[in-house]
């Protein structure tokens, strides 16, 4: 997957992958995202609720930085235990809620980033250390990590499921 080096790029990326996501939703009656052991004991709509999860942290981190405050959740230096008891604190937190409540919110984050995005500049995207959650990383690092490519990696869990 090549790096989007401008915001048209990212945005069209951020656009083709959720389409092809939704495209692969679109296919899957209530019950299929619901079953559990998509990934792991993790359903379909468990991964929508880690998506949706993600982007609200996306934001959450930008608001922080916008704001010149450092969040309460810091990205930078996350190992994988760390991220790993994250998700499964995300999961827990989701496990519980309708397939409709995850789904309202698996749409709304997406547009609220959408709408964030389209306020972003080219600096604070592309400007390594711009904001100090980024670390050496780009917000646009993070952007893609949280969109586009959570989209590729959660529509291949889901195609794996439903062959």
């Amino acid at each position: 997957m090549a790096k989007q080096t401008n915001k048209k790029q990212l945005l069209d990326d951020i656009h083709t992958k959720r389409n092809r996501l939704e495209k692969l939703l679109s296919i899957l009656g209530e019950d299929e995202m619901e079953r559990p052991g998509t990934t792991g004991t993790w359903s379909v709509k468990d991964i929508l609720a880690h998506l949706a999860a993600w982007e609200h942290l996306l934001l959450e981190w930008y608001w922080s930085g916008v704001q010149g405050s450092s969040p309460a959740f810091q990205p930078v230096g996350m190992g994988r235990k760390k991220i790993d008891s994250l998700n499964h604190d995300i999961y827990e937190r989701n496990k519980s809620r309708s397939l409709d409540e995850v789904l309202s919110e698996f749409h709304a984050s997406y547009k609220q980033v959408l709408t964030v995005m389209e306020g972003m500049t080219e600096e604070e995207l592309y400007s390594p250390g711009r904001f100090e959650w980024t670390g050496g990383l780009t917000l646009a690092d993070y952007v893609a990590g949280n969109t586009c490519n959570h989209y590729t990696w959660a529509k291949e869990q889901i195609r794996k499921r439903v062959k």
